[in-house]
């Protein structure tokens, strides 16, 4: 009897993983900005988004809003174009930190508050 359990545990265990495999890669999808242009409001990306991190109005009522959507990492490097330093009797090689951008969404809504173009922005 106790070896009957011992499977049925393996399945259910192996299809909670496959669920939440298939969970997670349904959460993925990436957002279609073209149908959403003319009809989505500033309103709607709030609630979806949360409150932007940078905004402007303009003189004619146009808002421009900005939303962080991914931190880039800084990937240490060998500089190899300096070459070896020789500090205090040792020879230390000088690293460099090449940046990488972070990634933005810049939403343009018009003076009736709907969604007029949309741009994915690195800074």
């Amino acid at each position: 009897m106790g070896s009957e359990k011992k499977p049925r545990r393996k399945t259910v265990l192996l299809a909670s993983c496959l669920a939440m495999l298939i969970a997670g890669c349904a959460t993925t999808t990436k957002v279609d900005w073209e149908k959403r242009t003319g009809s989505y409001t500033f309103d709607d990306a709030v609630i979806e988004l949360g409150p932007p991190d940078k905004e402007a109005r303009l003189t004619d009522g146009t808002r421009v809003a900005e939303w962080f959507t991914f931190k880039s990492r800084n990937q240490s490097a060998w500089d190899m174009s300096r070459g070896p330093v020789l500090r205090l009797g040792h020879w230390i090689q000088r690293w460099e930190a090449p940046q990488f951008p972070d990634y933005y969404m810049r939403l343009t809504f018009q003076p009736d508050g709907k969604l007029k173009e949309w741009k994915e922005i690195t800074k």
